[in-house]
């Protein structure tokens, strides 16, 4: 599915629904959807985008997802029935995390927070130590478990899965991602082998 740069300028500001579902297990918190993203309604659309294969690697899922195109049937149930939801720190697309203002990544912070008790996750994943540093105030931060819960949920913070996150690779996404699903309570598939 090709757009036109004009056709995806025109889907700044869009947002994408939630994947989420009972039984919550691990809020996987994206910085922001991009303009792919939003144009095919499902997260981390944008070919190249390592969080699936990560998902996948990890054992979190049990087959390779391709949101390309949008989520396939069944995909976005799977994603539930394995008590995984994802949602974006800050609803409206860019065509980069970076066109974001500080006061922005506050803001989708405090929104966070208050969701949080709702929705009720064992942990809170969130992609990106140099977002959650400035959405948290917390200059410092590393990646990993974070010392304060989030509202009840155990904090993690994991690396993002953008290309632009060019010294991660899809083992050391796996590796994040499968530390912080154990730590919520999912039963993670073995490991696949990789080629």
């Amino acid at each position: 599915m090709g757009f036109t740069r004009a056709e995806l300028d025109s889907f700044r500001g869009a947002s994408i629904p939630d994947v989420i579902g009972p039984g919550l297990r691990m809020l996987v918190v994206g910085i922001n959807p991009g303009l792919h993203t939003a144009a095919v309604q499902a997260p981390f659309s944008r070919r190249g985008n390592r969080f699936y294969p990560a998902l996948y690697r990890a054992g979190i899922t049990d087959h390779l997802i391709d949101a390309s195109e949008g989520l396939r049937p069944g995909d976005r149930e799977h994603l539930v029935e394995r008590g995984v939801g994802i949602t974006a720190l800050v609803a409206g697309a860019t065509a980069r995390a970076d066109e974001l203002s500080n006061a922005e990544l506050v803001a989708g912070a405090a929104a966070l927070e208050a969701r949080v008790p709702a929705l009720h996750p064992a942990v809170v994943a969130m992609l990106g130590v140099s977002a959650y540093r400035i959405a948290f105030a917390r200059p410092h931060a590393v990646v990993g478990r974070q010392p304060e819960p989030l509202r009840g949920a155990e904090l993690w913070v994991v690396p993002n899965p953008s290309g632009l996150n060019a010294h991660e690779s899809v083992a050391s996404l796996a590796a994040a991602y499968r530390e912080a699903a154990m730590a919520a309570g999912i039963d993670v598939y073995p490991q696949p082998e990789t080629p």
